[in-house]
């Protein structure tokens, strides 16, 4: 991989307290070793704490609060896991509209674990095929997913994947995903592509 696969792409990572510290710091590695710019964008203070395992983690900055945040500046978005912080995401009517700007203007988007609760909320699922934490399962598919138990799934500009082990596969397919960027009219009601798109 070329450090400029994501050369002049702007990466918003939607975060609060209780994140699962490896699914931010991982991709966020990936994605800056491929070039793009990343940022915190979170409703808590000028720091977040990781959620580590079993027990709380290391504290990472925040690059800029959700109130002043412009989802316009960013060509795609990071959501990821942990229990606590997508919980506490879809509770903030701000956080849902940040995450709705992205799905409605059809750019891309990579949810891991947990994370895609906080797309459910913003009404962003239905007719997509999605993987996540095994516990989302009946929620997604109530929602109108169509739910898959596989280590990362790409499908109509959503890169998703279950939980930690899975972040190889995850990046790989997310980098892919967003360097191909913003596809015009690929709203959560699409249906034309291919669910299983093949992998890199």
């Amino acid at each position: 991989m070329t450090t400029s696969t994501l050369q002049g792409k702007k990466v918003a990572i939607l975060v609060t307290d209780g994140f699962e510290q490896s699914e931010l710091l991982e991709p966020r590695k990936a994605l800056d070793e491929a070039g793009a710019k990343t940022q915190v964008v979170s409703p808590a203070g000028k720091k977040v704490k990781g959620w580590n395992h079993k027990e709380w983690g290391n504290e990472v900055p925040v690059d800029i609060s959700l109130d002043s945040a412009n989802a316009d500046e960013f060509d795609a978005l990071l959501l990821p896991g942990g229990v606590m912080n997508p919980d506490q995401l879809r509770m903030n009517p701000k956080a849902v509209e940040f995450v709705k700007h992205f799905t409605d203007a059809g750019k891309p988007v990579a949810a891991i674990c947990h994370g895609p609760w906080t797309l459910l909320e913003a009404g962003a699922v239905r007719g997509r095929t999605l993987t996540s934490w095994p516990s989302l399962k009946t929620d997604l598919k109530n929602a109108g997913a169509n739910w898959v138990d596989k280590e990362v799934v790409n499908d109509q500009g959503l890169v998703t994947s279950r939980k930690p082990d899975d972040i190889p596969a995850f990046n790989r397919e997310m980098i892919q995903l967003f360097g191909e960027g913003h596809k015009e009219g690929r709203g959560p009601a699409s249906s034309s592509s291919d669910p299983l798109r093949k992998t890199a």
